[in-house]
């Protein structure tokens, strides 16, 4: 029975009228500050209100984001995650959110950050609860929660799936996007539907999703750890003919945070992921503490040509080309005006390696000339032309990334 609901349910979706979320949002993927990964659900304001989830963590990482160089980088989103809200809706089923820890109220902290030339984000799930036990959205209170977020001017939603059936998700995850639509303001949506249905077909349709969504969690949460990172990286490219069709302008898989800056990965590995994720097309959404970030960290996660290829206009996610029984593997990303970014990427736990290849075994046009420069180091080699061979030393868990255009 439950498969047949869902089939039903998903006829129906596709036979309502303006269903496709068409917002004209998230050209290029969203970038931005997410609480999850470094402040989970801390509510405990009396012991550590430093790092508590609180109207003056987002008040500060606001500042922040605005006063150290994010915002004129693209990193333009707050967005709040679980465990903001007050345990009961209001009289009028309407969310509140904690009255001790954001006293002022939603709307005040949106205020705030559209002050500062920011936008907001906000947190829901399509369920019973949330995943941290707070109010959720049954399918009652849809069109009225997207009101409420509408009425605080957030800007982006997440919604999750936890305490929901693969029914409920089938209607509800499209009902929210109508629902937004309907309320005129701007608001990205970002969907964990997927992630709750294994991430693949037939379970997942990415054809419906990608006219529903902005973006959406196709997969598990990321922890603060490379192996973490790693089992992340694996699942996306082993199932890479899948997903790799289906991003694009408005509708981006989301492979979850930026890690950078907090305690599990090393140097060589915080570039890695840097460099992947922006290889794939992947929204950057920094889930670190801004208050205190090394300086280290902060030139990876602001180097702007890194930048200008994951915001790349085309918005086609990258692949991966080679995987060597050397343990070194090469993703390509295809650029606009006929560029190209390249991430050659060691899982070797040895010493730094020299790989040499050259651009014609990497599937580039025959004849061809190019001028690479090192995403990380700055440095031009030009007049690479297709056939020669080149060598590339990638450390340990490190990368080399390079950005290519056609010169001949």
């Amino acid at each position: 029975l439950s498969e047949l609901a869902l089939a039903l349910a998903l006829a129906l979706t596709l036979a309502l009228p303006s269903v496709a979320l068409d917002n004209g949002l998230a050209l290029t993927p969203p970038m931005g500050w997410l609480a999850w990964e470094r402040f989970r659900c801390n509510v405990n304001c009396q012991q550590d209100p430093h790092n508590c989830i609180s109207e003056k963590l987002f008040f500060e990482m606001a500042d922040r984001l605005a006063e150290d160089g994010w915002r004129e980088l693209g990193y333009e989103y707050i967005n709040i995650d679980d465990c903001w809200s007050a345990k009961h809706r209001d009289a009028a089923g309407r969310l509140l959110s904690d009255p001790e820890r954001f006293p002022s109220g939603i709307k005040a902290l949106a205020d705030y950050v559209h002050a500062r030339g920011l936008k907001l984000g906000i947190y829901g799930d399509l369920g019973t609860l949330t995943c941290g036990g707070y109010p959720g959205t049954t399918l009652d209170h849809v069109k009225l929660d997207a009101q409420t977020f509408a009425e605080w001017g957030v800007d982006m939603l997440k919604l999750d799936g936890c305490y929901s059936s693969a029914e409920e998700q089938a209607e509800g995850y499209p009902e929210m996007a109508r629902a937004l639509n309907a309320t005129g303001h701007p608001i990205v949506y970002s969907c964990s539907w997927p992630a709750y249905q294994g991430g693949l077909p037939p379970k997942v349709n990415y054809t419906i999703l990608a006219e529903i969504c902005n973006l959406w969690r196709n997969y598990d949460d990321i922890e603060d750890s490379w192996d973490s990172v790693l089992s992340i990286l694996d699942w996306f490219f082993a199932n890479q003919d899948v997903l790799q069709p289906v991003a694009g302008p408005g509708h981006w898989n989301d492979p979850d945070m930026l890690i950078i800056g907090n305690f599990g990965l090393s140097y060589e590995q915080s570039r890695s992921q840097m460099a992947l994720w922006t290889v794939m097309a992947a929204p950057l959404l920094m889930s670190t503490d801004l208050r205190t970030i090394s300086p280290g960290a902060k030139e990876i996660l602001q180097n702007r040509l890194m930048i200008r290829i994951n915001q790349d206009p085309l918005g086609i996610q990258g692949r991966r080309i080679v995987k060597e029984k050397s343990h070194i593997e090469v993703f390509l990303r295809p650029l606009s005006q006929a560029a190209s970014a390249l991430v050659f990427f060691s899982r070797r736990t040895d010493m730094p390696f020299f790989y040499t290849t050259s651009l014609a075994k990497l599937q580039f046009p025959k004849d061809a000339m190019y001028e690479v420069q090192d995403v990380y180091s700055g440095k031009i080699i030009s007049g690479l032309k297709t056939g020669d061979n080149f060598t590339v030393v990638i450390n340990p868990s490190g990368v080399v990334m390079w950005y290519l255009y056609p010169t001949a």
